[in-house]
């Protein structure tokens, strides 16, 4: 009999011959990418880190491959083999045929090739779980257990996550096996249809009914770990298993999952007697079970019984999720008080705040990045971040709040000058720090910086002040040189000229050698360069960084950890470092609120909106640095308790120091992440109730106000940010650096009553330069501000200053001519017993040189607020003529007065109005001079005519009283 249904199969010598060439390609480009990350990690010292990655993610591949490709294989063979034998030739009425003939001639290739592919797919499937897999082995118990089962809270991080992705691959494994032994069996024939009538052979039956028997114990196995992950399921107003979950759902799992081994048991009964209809009466029962014990049943419980009565009942539930929340979040040991706050600004009020207010930041680090520029940029190829970090410094014994920032490279600066050897070659790294007074500025209203220069000089002292390694450095460099070579690297410029450079060669491990043709060719394709083959700048001395960003870098060596979006500069031990918080998270804690990590750390200061899902554990367990030199990373232990750091601990050992290893010079830089704060106080918003009633009312909720100088409505990202200060918390015996948020009555879809409901401080001083570990870091306070006394918020205070007469009649001056005006950040301090707002306001010509000058201080207390040059001064008017306080902010000023100029209160009106028409014209032409000055670049003359400008301002001030 001719087979016309068969269909003709051709394979091309040379399309299999570019397949083969393909397939060689991806496979060596793959070696390729796995031989620089060897060379790469191995560098840096974490060598075990990727290949316990490695081997993990090979392992689990194989295992899930093998399981998969197994099953697949099972169920093709076992219906191939107990195929009918007298369908032989291929019927033309039977829509199976050509199916069939083909599966005769492709049997082989199919029997391999199908489970092959399969298990492929299924490996690459299981590979992306090698992290569920490496905890579960290495898992640490906790010794705290849920409250509804009793079961060790490691349980919930480790072995349910584990177990849950075990029973799902298993099911679709058994699953995929079983249809595909269906689909045999059916091209074979030991499946038919005919109309209503479906007829199946004793093998079919045997191989079908023992598939569906061990996915149903499977389903079973699912249904009972679901009772579970009722303690992380989120269903109305809180997380965890609620009163209809206990009574009803979680009974209703386990009666199911009975159910699942029952109706499992009957189809191996129809596979042995060959009766369906008692396994189809079984899933039918397991169906209806279903809808009534996982719907209709927990549905009644909640409608009927709870909803009436949900406070009551739920009270108990409420109270798990209360406390599971605060311990999950390290909230659990706030220590909470009521703030009586005043709003009386009496005379001499902040006497015992002296040390706080002395200490007051007038420098805003989100405006300063400009002035910085300006004033120490040096060359269009260096630059600063646009929002700098503050830090502490021991200046002449004495604690100094900072801004400071890395001077780093920018080769967009090089213009025309760019090409691969000056961007790789010569233009490698930035060059020092720059640091500023937080409570001081100049006379001009400019930072005083307390390091500064090229070369860098300073209160800090002698350091390696090359930045290899930073935030903005480029995608890649190729550095060192052998001995006795002419340096090539742009170390500094000396001056203008050629010849007034100064050159350098890297002398560091910071990156693999290119010692090699291996590596050459292997970094040649990774960068896509042919100049790493060709050049001959590159010798077996040099040395190709990249990957050099702190965060990058860290999250390669650690990539259990959830890194801060802050990594902020220091110089430590004579060297400048990054020092990166590291987080170990779960979304697993048994009655824990979830939080979505991206919106809770969003605010009008954070640039990072990475994609950072929900978590409702989180722990600062690692502090990193990377040194800004040689990149080196280390890591350290921060909270040895953990159990999930004690868990990554043994799959990665000896790559996490003890914080016993830190020096004392770092350890004093340490500070509370502002990330894990952001957190904390969206949580505390609803937890800083313990009663589960008014948590369940939530008539005392809290929120984070929204920032006032950012002009923004109530959107995610507008929220104010935490601020570090350092000040003396009321109840504490000593000023410490510290970082604070301010609470409000939380909105319910009106605009929010704007006064102030709590205030957050998180100690940050982690220790001092001696190496002890200050016992008080971390401490949570919590200030309560009682419903009698109402203190406003800082939506309130920057509508009283925006509003204010004569604050807006000074800010008018200001605004004369081609100058802004630019609040800085409203700082809210707990002094005088009250809550005292400092803002800076700083002005700006609109030219394109411009940057920003700090001029005027606002300050409020209670309804009362001050607008002043200087803080001493604003707070000697806000507090009746004497504060009792000496803010020490550095800015006194004289004030050059023209003599011509009438200022005696006392005089005549007239004379007043002449001296300040006379002052207002000088500044119109001080603004003019400033201009020309600038169109010509002439900045001598700018000076001079920036000075006269503030003379003349200041003039009209005083003139205008």
């Amino acid at each position: 009999m001719t087979n016309n249904l068969a269909p003709k199969i051709n394979s091309s010598p040379a399309a299999i011959a570019t397949i083969i060439l393909v397939v060689l390609g991806v496979a060596a480009l793959g070696a390729l990418g796995v031989y620089t990350d060897i060379l790469w990690f191995g560098q840096l010292g974490f060598g075990s880190v990727f290949t316990t990655q490695i081997v993990a993610q090979a392992g689990v591949f194989v295992t899930g491959a093998i399981v998969l490709g197994a099953l697949a294989w099972v169920g093709f063979y076992v219906a191939y083999r107990t195929r009918p034998i007298y369908l032989k030739f291929a019927d033309e009425r039977d829509p199976f045929a050509a199916y069939r003939m083909l599966l005769d001639q492709l049997r082989k290739v199919i029997m391999i090739g199908l489970p092959i592919v399969l298990g492929v797919l299924g490996g690459v499937a299981a590979a992306s779980q090698w992290k569920l897999v490496l905890t579960w082995l290495n898992r640490t118990y906790t010794g705290e257990v849920d409250p509804q089962f009793g079961l060790d809270i490691s349980f919930y991080l480790f072995d349910l996550p584990f177990l849950t992705a075990v029973v799902g691959f298993l099911s679709a494994a058994v699953l995929i096996s079983g249809l595909v032994g269906a689909a045999v069996h059916m091209i074979y024939g030991n499946i038919r249809f005919n109309g209503r009538e479906t007829k199946v052979a004793k093998s079919a039956r045997i191989q079908i009914a023992i598939s569906a028997a061990v996915y149903l114990v499977l389903q079973g196995a699912s249904l009972w770990l679901d009772q579970y992950a009722t303690m992380t399921s989120s269903s109305g107003l809180y997380t965890g298993a609620t009163y209809s979950d206990v009574n009803a759902r979680i009974p209703g799992f386990q009666i199911l999952a009975l159910i699942s081994l029952v109706v499992a048991a009957l189809f191996l009964i129809t596979a042995v007697i060959g009766r369906w209809r008692i396994s189809v009466m079984g899933t039918a029962l397991m169906v209806i079970s279903s809808i009534v014990l996982g719907g209709a049943y927990p549905w009644l419980v909640q409608t009927f019984q709870v909803v009436p009565n949900e406070r009551t009942l739920e009270a108990e539930y409420i109270k798990r999720n209360i406390e599971a929340t605060r311990a999950a979040y390290g909230l659990d040991a706030v220590e909470s008080s009521e703030y009586k706050a005043t709003t009386d600004a009496t005379a001499g009020a902040l006497r015992q705040d002296a040390e706080t207010t002395a200490n007051i930041r007038i420098i805003d680090p989100a405006l300063v990045s400009a002035s910085f520029k300006q004033l120490e940029q040096y060359k269009q190829y260096y630059s600063f971040a646009g929002h700098l970090d503050v830090d502490r410094y021991t200046i002449d014994g004495k604690t100094q709040d900072t801004v400071i920032a890395v001077r780093e490279l920018q080769q967009s600066g090089l213009g025309d000058s760019q090409s691969w050897y000056n961007n790789v070659i010569v233009y490698t790294h930035g060059y020092g720090v720059v640091a500023a007074y937080g409570n001081q500025r100049s006379s001009e209203g400019q930072p005083v910086f307390l390091q500064k220069g090229i070369p860098s000089i300073g209160a800090l002292g002698e350091y390696e002040p090359r930045v290899y390694f930073g935030e903005n450095s480029p995608l890649y460099s190729i550095v060192g040189a052998p001995a006795g070579a002419e340096p090539r690297e742009l170390d500094y410029p000396a001056g203008d000229g050629e010849a007034d450079q100064t050159y350098t060669t890297f002398k560091g491990d910071g990156g693999p050698k290119l010692d090699n043709i291996a590596a050459r060719l292997a970094y040649a394709i990774k960068f896509q360069s042919e100049q790493i083959l060709l050049s001959d700048a590159i010798t077996n001395e040099s040395q190709i960084l990249y990957n050099r960003d702190p965060r990058s870098r860290v999250a390669a060596v650690a990539p259990y950890l959830t890194l801060d979006s802050d990594s902020y500069p220091a110089v430590v031990d004579g060297r400048v470092v990054w020092i990166v918080d590291g987080y170990t998270t779960s979304n697993n804690y048994p009655y824990s609120r979830s939080e979505n990590l991206s919106q809770a750390i969003a605010d009008s200061g954070t640039n990072d909106t990475f994609a950072r899902g929900s978590v409702n554990y989180i722990r600062n367990s690692v502090k990193a640095t990377v040194d800004a030199y040689d990149g080196s990373v280390n890591l350290y232990a921060w909270d040895e308790k953990d159990p999930i750091l004690k868990t990554w601990s043994k799959i990665f050992p000896n790559t996490i120091k003890s914080i016993k290893e830190m020096s004392g010079d770092l350890l004093s830089h340490v500070r509370y992440p502002a990330d894990l704060f952001k957190v904390q106080r969206s949580i505390l918003g609803s937890y800083h109730v313990s009663d589960a009633g008014s948590f369940y009312s939530q008539e005392d909720a809290w929120m984070t106000p929204n920032d006032p100088v950012s002009g923004t409505s109530v959107t995610s990202g507008s929220l104010q940010p935490p601020y570090y200060l350092t000040m003396q918390v009321p109840g504490t015996s000593a000023p410490a650096f510290s970082l604070y948020t301010t609470f409000i009555p939380k909105s319910t879809g009106e605009a929010s009553r704007n006064v102030l409901k709590g205030y957050l401080v998180a100690d940050s001083d982690a220790g001092n330069e001696a190496g002890k570990v200050s016992p008080n870091y971390g401490k949570l306070r919590l200030l309560n501000l009682p419903a009698s006394t109402i203190v406003p918020g800082p939506g309130q205070v920057q509508n009283a200053f925006s509003t204010d007469a004569e604050v807006s009649r000074l800010l008018n001056i200001l605004r004369q001519g081609s100058t802004q005006v630019l609040n800085g950040n409203l700082l809210t301090l707990p002094v005088g017993g009250g809550l005292l707002y400092v803002q800076p306001v700083y002005i700006k010509s609109t030219g394109e040189t411009s940057f920003p000058l700090l001029k005027k201080v606002l300050v409020a207390f209670g309804d009362k607020i001050a607008f002043e040059d200087t803080l001493d001064g604003a707070l000697d008017a806000l507090f009746g003529g004497n504060s009792g306080a000496n803010a020490g902010d550095g800015s006194s000023i004289v004030v050059p007065t023209d003599p011509t100029t009438p200022t005696d209160p006392k005089a005549p009106t007239s004379s007043k109005a002449a001296a300040l028409k006379q002052a207002l014209t000088a500044a119109r032409n001080a603004m003019i001079a400033k201009d020309s000055a600038m169109a010509k670049g002439d900045w001598t003359a700018y000076g001079k005519a920036e000075a006269d400008l503030k003379a003349a301002l200041d003039a009209a001030l005083a003139a205008s009283q």
